[in-house]
């Protein structure tokens, strides 16, 4: 296979068990669904955020703990505001809370998103947010005229970060269409009623029944009369909005099937594992940058067949100018092949291209500096900078949420041990890049 040159030939690879929580463009423009996706009509999201977390045992709630650096919350707005026909995002969080949430939209640059105050229950926080989008302040409907309204609004849990266009596209579709709309699955365990001394009284038949997720969508006016006519123990007590649009406006909702990343952050174990689901998708991809550089042309070549079985991905460029700069925007990744001692210089590059960018870094970035000795001998010019200076650039970079690695390789005229070397390149740098370890930041390793 011949190492790809461009942006566009660096494929982005997703699955069923780790949704794309990070899509770049080349997804969206290699997705011949992507097309079929488009919306006509104004589609925004309520999330309901006032949760306290009771079932973590933390004293933080879930939706603002930290994975990678970024609160959970954080991950699901994205999901939203990847989506180019979602209008707007509501999230609805405690009125203690309020200032935290507005400096999560302001330091992660989230650009759809409106807080409001929520209410002292679910329904009630969804209301809330419901009627915010009607023009109201989030405890009265406002005055803001039909036409700007939107048409369907989708309500999602805060604490689900992993859902996909194609469901949000299905669900909104079905809204429109059907008035309400929800997604399912099918249950795990089968449900069991026992009595009031402990005992067994019956069990569901589980294969007619299905579990109610999230996300659900509904017309506006649907969601909005179903609130309005229901009744105060259905604010204190309900916990399904499609069961109030059908006892409240008889409108019966379309069933969709959703894949099994919809699992909701209940648990602490959960936040460790949504963690470790988002540095897989981290991991998956890179840029190589060979400087022009025939030897290095020929180790990111080697380098591309290695990472094959390690199942990443790499866009080889011989810098990030022109369309090669497309990287910097969606890539999180990059291995850098030097092959003289101005190595340095020319990782401070890659950082003041980052920088020049503007980019939001929401995820630490990974930068692994590959040294390539081509000399006979170990000699000074053959040597990377001193360990101090990488060490200062390293933890200089670190502050902006970028980590530095070092590897040093030799390059061998033994076939035999040069496949070696170059395979122990590849798997450290996969190491570095899947582990994201600060405490290897400005290392130098040796392959």
């Amino acid at each position: 296979m011949n190492p790809p040159n461009a942006p566009g030939d660096n494929p982005v690879r997703t699955g069923p068990a780790h949704p794309s929580v990070l899509p770049t463009c080349a997804a969206v423009e290699r997705d011949p669904r992507a097309a079929e996706r488009s919306v006509d009509f104004p589609v925004s999201v309520v999330l309901p955020a006032g949760g306290t977390g009771e079932r973590t045992g933390l004293q933080t709630p879930k939706q603002f703990c930290s994975l990678l650096g970024r609160p959970l919350i954080s991950y699901t707005i994205q999901a939203f505001e990847r989506v180019s026909w979602i209008h707007s995002v509501v999230v609805v969080v405690a009125k203690e809370n309020m200032d935290r949430m507005m400096d999560i939209i302001q330091r992660f640059q989230h650009r759809k998103v409106r807080a409001v105050p929520g209410g002292s229950t679910r329904h009630r926080s969804i209301c809330n947010g419901v009627l915010a989008l009607g023009g109201g302040d989030g405890e009265e409907e406002g005055e803001r005229p039909v036409a700007e309204r939107p048409k369907v609004v989708i309500i999602h849990d805060a604490v689900r970060p992993f859902v996909e266009e194609e469901l949000l596209y299905n669900i909104a579709i079905a809204a429109k269409e059907q008035g309400a709309a929800g997604a399912i699955r099918p249950l795990v365990s089968t449900v069991i009623a026992t009595t009031s001394e402990g005992f067994l009284d019956h069990s569901l038949e589980r294969a007619k029944y299905r579990a109610s997720e999230m996300p659900q969508g509904f017309t506006y006016d649907v969601i909005y009369q179903a609130y309005k006519k229901c009744t105060e123990s259905d604010f204190e007590f309900g916990t399904e909005c499609l069961h109030l649009a059908l006892q409240y406006c008889g409108t019966n909702a379309k069933l969709i099937e959703g894949p099994p990343a919809l699992w909701k952050v209940t648990y602490k174990r959960d936040l460790a594992a949504a963690e470790s689901i988002i540095k897989d998708t981290l991991s998956r991809s890179a840029c190589v940058i060979t400087g022009g550089s025939e030897p290095a042309a020929i180790l990111a070549d080697a380098l591309h067949k290695a990472v094959g079985p390690l199942d990443m991905e790499l866009g080889i460029v011989p810098d990030l100018m022109g369309v090669n700069s497309g990287y910097l925007f969606k890539e999180w990744n990059f291995i850098l092949i030097s092959v003289s001692q101005s190595g340095l210089s020319e990782v401070k590059t890659i950082l003041t291209h980052l920088e020049a960018v503007n980019r939001a870094l929401l995820y630490p970035v990974v930068i692994v500096w590959v040294h390539l000795n081509v000399s006979d001998e170990l000699s000074v010019s053959g040597r990377m900078a001193e360990p101090g200076a990488i060490m200062d650039l390293a933890s200089a970079a670190k502050l902006r949420n970028i980590l530095v690695f070092g590897i040093q390789l030799h390059q061998s005229k033994d076939a035999g041990r040069w496949e070696r070397s170059v395979l122990r390149v590849a798997e450290v740098a996969s190491a570095l890049i899947r582990g994201r370890s600060t405490a290897l930041v400005g290392q130098i390793l040796q392959a």
